[in-house]
């Protein structure tokens, strides 16, 4: 592998070295089209916060959003966050989900 994959890697793994982004995108794999309203209330932390959260994983290209109305729901779009999340998280049933 290049340097160049190493430092993607690398960087994918700093964004999601965060546990409020951990559980922002791991709820969003089991609850896509959510809205940072509702990951706030899930999350117990200050919208603004999740806010904060969200532009990091969007500036990643983890997540994207789509507008529907006045809301903007989330999903994840990223395959190699897909996949280690899910190895990462496979025998932590136990994390809140959003």
């Amino acid at each position: 592998m290049e340097l160049e994959t190493y430092d993607e890697i690398a960087e994918l793994l700093k964004v999601l070295g965060h546990p409020a982004r951990l559980c922002i995108v791991d709820g969003l794999l089991k609850n896509p089209g959510c809205n940072v309203t509702y990951m706030q209330s899930c999350l117990s932390i200050p919208q603004s916060t999740v806010s904060q959260h969200i532009a990091k994983l969007k500036s990643a290209h983890i997540i994207e959003g789509k507008r529907e109305g006045l809301e903007i729901k989330y999903k994840v779009v990223n395959p190699m966050a897909i996949l280690l999340i899910e190895v990462l998280l496979k025998n932590h049933s136990s994390f809140p989900s959003i």
